[in-house]
């Protein structure tokens, strides 16, 4: 019952402090206009006690205190404290024992440090009574708020500079430019600290800022970007809504003045002066003029153009994007002869007006430019520039063709002499007179040969062969009938045997090289010793040409085969000249449609077709000719063939019966054995003196029975080899005796032993020496075919060793 009363006295104590608290924050709220539930609002921030006694336990400390004491904040006590000290007072959370100091005894809480609101506005705390002794809890922990009070200790800042706008130069009174913001750290809900107000402070003259919202306008409407192109406006904000004691801060907003276009462009001369000689190509570029125009960007952007006809006739002007001039250049070749100077009127004006600023005057100016023309030393002029002359073929050599005339167009008026440039006129066909200009034919003309002639006439003046000027000169050869008509061909014509009269046989035309200008007319007849002619008749069919027609019936090529008609040919002339052709006309045997079959003349082509059985029989007689020449190819191959085989056996021959050991495939100067193969053909074999030579004989009557018994190695005793032993053997001692070469000589002679051979190598490399140890005698047990070599090796020791002997 004791502890009750203790902590209900407890609570009493501390409803009386927050009762007294509560009427001190209604008086607060009173002045700012909050109330709970607002931001800041104690009722938010005590979570944890839910009592009504305890939602407005908070104190007030203001800030910024300078004083030398502890600022004293209140104080908590309990009813239960019989001010014996028993009961002891602590305090913990935010700044306990560091910021905020509580006496334990009596309760009081004292701020030790100075506060600032717009770093932490609020502490929150948690009270304690404990027993001084025992340390425990005499009243549940209470929760309370240290409240930071505000004082106007913070100036309006202006967070966003710096401030850069811009408006348009002429603008109407009241534009608006653009918009400052300046912010009170201040607390906005007690008191006015936080109220700002903005004023100009400086440029007030020519902008003004609106005092609640920050935005600045335009105060003059004669703001002028060539005169000024920027201002820079001062602007204040004040808090305590612009009472007196309220605090300022400022800050500086820069205006560009933008460019609009009302200003035209002006020629900063009236007069401009050039020079420019009188050869100057078209395309020369004389001088540049500028108009000025104070405006900037697109609005100095301008056009030239020439007012005056003259000028527009002989000048053109032009814009230089990049710099704004006027460009002035030539437009037509100019003569110092014909005018010294030219005057020209150039305007300027702005490509982009604006149509707002119209009435302030005309966007265009003009200037006049002189230019002068400059003589120059100028090459003779070719008057009048025709470039055409004719003159007859026949024109006698010296006959004057025309006349050139070239003049000095300065005026010194210097003489001038001609000339033809030999590289048009390499013949000389032409000359001309050097003080008149005067050309004159220098070699016989003919219009068919060539009919017009270019040539290059050159005129320089006398004193300076530099100055030379060039006239190209076209010559028509016109045409005189210097050419008689002749027949197109050398025609011929056919006529059947059995043509009837007024069949038409042949038309003829006639070519003339000359070109009469009335065109060409020419008149057929016969020749006066054709005019008895019975055979042919000639119409002239007055278009050039002329028809031979028969005028019998039948012919007979047997009595003639061949008619020649003579035709006469005139021209028109004048004079009138004529030439004879004679027509050829050859009787032919024709079938029953009138086609020629044969004529008697081999030199006249019947026709151009062959009939289809011609075509057959022509075509059987050249695939004969075919056959034949297949054939006789044949025939030769066949030849050539039997004879390789023959050699083939030949060599097969020498290598399996003699065993010639040879060169191989690389041996091209083999022996050739059909010599030796000879041998056999005789039917008698007579011995001859101690040389072994073979004498003539007798053929046998029956050579076959020989050939075919001698190829089995039979020994004949009749048969004398010395010859060829004589032979073997001194190619054998010659192989030996030189020294210069390696003994393969006698090894691709006869030494080729075979790929199987089972006997040992006959090759003569051991004969190396002259006397040659070598013993052949075993060659007699090989059997019937090395017999024959063996006598001839045994023979050819033998022969050595007598020799030696």
């Amino acid at each position: 019952m004791a502890k009750g009363l203790q902590g209900f006295s407890w609570t009493m104590l501390l409803l009386f402090c927050t009762i007294q608290d509560l009427r001190a924050w209604a008086m607060h709220t009173a002045v700012e206009g909050t109330g709970p539930g607002q931001p800041g609002d104690p009722a938010l921030l005590a979570g944890r006690r839910v009592k009504r006694g305890w939602v407005w336990n908070q104190f007030f400390v203001v800030e910024e205190y300078t004083g030398t004491e502890p600022l004293y904040v209140g104080k908590i006590h309990s009813d239960s404290d019989e001010g014996d000290g028993s009961i002891k007072y602590t305090i913990s959370g935010e700044g306990a024992g560091t910021i905020f100091l509580i006496d334990e005894i009596t309760g009081d809480i004292h701020a030790t440090e100075r506060l600032d609101r717009e770093q932490k506005t609020f502490y929150t705390l948690r009270a304690q009574a404990r027993d001084r002794q025992t340390d425990q809890l005499l009243e549940p922990e209470s929760e309370f708020i240290i409240k930071v009070q505000d004082i106007n200790d913070s100036e309006p800042r202006f967070l966003e500079g710096p401030y850069i706008g811009s408006v348009a130069e002429l603008s109407p009174i009241g534009t608006s430019v653009m918009q400052v913001m300046a912010s009170d750290a201040d607390d906005p809900t007690y008191g006015s600290s936080a109220r700002v107000v903005y004023s100009v402070l400086e440029g007030e003259q020519h902008f003004t800022v609106d005092s609640k919202t920050g935005v600045i306008r335009t105060a003059v409407a004669n703001l002028d970007r060539e005169t000024q192109d920027r201002y820079e406006v001062v602007i204040r904000a004040t808090d305590m809504a612009g009472q007196l004691g309220g605090l300022s801060g400022s800050t500086t907003v820069t205006i560009v003045i933008t460019d609009v276009n009302d200003n035209p462009p002006r020629f900063p001369q009236k007069l401009y002066q050039f020079s420019i000689v009188e050869t100057a190509p078209v395309g020369t570029a004389i001088g540049r003029v500028k108009a000025e125009d104070s405006d900037v960007g697109e609005n100095t952007d301008m056009t030239y153009q020439v007012k005056d006809e003259e000028g527009m006739e002989v000048f053109k002007v032009t814009t230089d994007s990049n710099t704004q001039e006027a460009v002035i250049t030539v437009q037509k070749p100019l003569d110092y002869e014909s005018k010294k100077v030219h005057t020209v009127v150039v305007e300027a004006l702005n490509k982009f007006v604006d149509p707002r600023f119209v009435d302030l005057g005309t966007f265009r100016d003009q200037t006049i430019v002189r230019v002068s023309v400059l003589d120059v030393d100028e090459p003779p002029e070719f008057r009048p520039p025709s470039n055409l002359m004719e003159v007859q073929e026949d024109a006698h050599i010296g006959s004057v063709v025309g006349v050139v005339t070239a003049l000095d167009p300065d005026s010194a008026n210097h003489p001038v002499r001609y000339a033809i440039d030999r590289s048009t006129d390499t013949e000389r066909i032409f000359d001309i007179d050097a003080n008149t200009g005067a050309i004159v034919t220098g070699k016989v003309l003919d219009r068919e040969t060539a009919g017009w002639h270019n040539i290059t006439v050159l005129a320089m003046e006398e004193d300076n062969r530099s100055q030379v000027s060039r006239a190209s000169l076209r010559i028509r050869i016109l045409d005189v009938n210097d050419n008689p008509p002749k027949l197109a061909t050398p025609y011929e014509a056919a006529v059947c045997e059995d043509a009837k009269p007024g069949q038409l046989i042949q038309t003829i035309s006639v070519v003339d090289p000359d070109e009469p200008q009335g065109g060409h007319h020419f008149y057929f007849t016969l020749v006066p010793e054709a005019t008895n002619n019975h055979h042919f008749s000639l119409l002239d069919i007055k278009d050039n040409t002329a028809a031979v027609h028969t005028q019998r019936m039948g012919f007979n090529r047997q009595e003639q085969d061949v008619y020649l008609l003579p035709i006469l040919v005139v021209d028109s002339g004048p004079p009138a000249l004529s030439s004879t052709g004679t027509l050829t006309i050859r009787v032919c045997g024709c079938d029953s449609n009138g086609a020629i079959q044969s004529c008697n003349s081999t030199t006249y082509i019947v026709s151009a077709t062959l009939s289809p059985g011609a075509l057959i029989a022509l075509l059987v007689c050249v695939l004969i000719l075919v056959v034949l020449v297949l054939l006789i190819l044949t025939l030769k191959r066949h030849h050539k063939s039997h004879l390789t085989s023959e050699d083939d056996e030949d060599m097969r021959d020498n290598v399996i019966k003699y065993n010639d050991e040879g060169g191989g495939e690389q041996d091209t100067e083999a022996y050739d054995m059909s010599a030796l193969r000879s041998l056999y053909d005789f039917s008698e074999i007579k011995g001859g003196d101690g040389g072994g030579g073979l004498r003539e004989g007798v053929l046998s009557r029956n050579p076959a029975s020989e050939l075919h018994a001698l190829p089995q190695w039979v020994q004949s005793p009749d048969l004398d080899f010395s010859m060829f032993r004589d032979y073997i053997c001194k190619k054998v001692e010659q192989a030996d005796e030189d020294l210069s070469v390696p003994p393969y000589d006698s090894f691709q002679t006869y030494a080729f032993e075979g790929s199987d051979s089972p006997v040992p190598s006959l090759s003569s490399i051991n004969t190396w020496s002259s006397g040659s140890e070598q013993d052949f005698s075993y060659l007699g047990g090989w059997g019937p075919r090395f017999r024959q070599l063996a006598v001839l090796y045994a023979g050819c020791r033998g022969e050595e060793d007598s020799e030696e002997s």
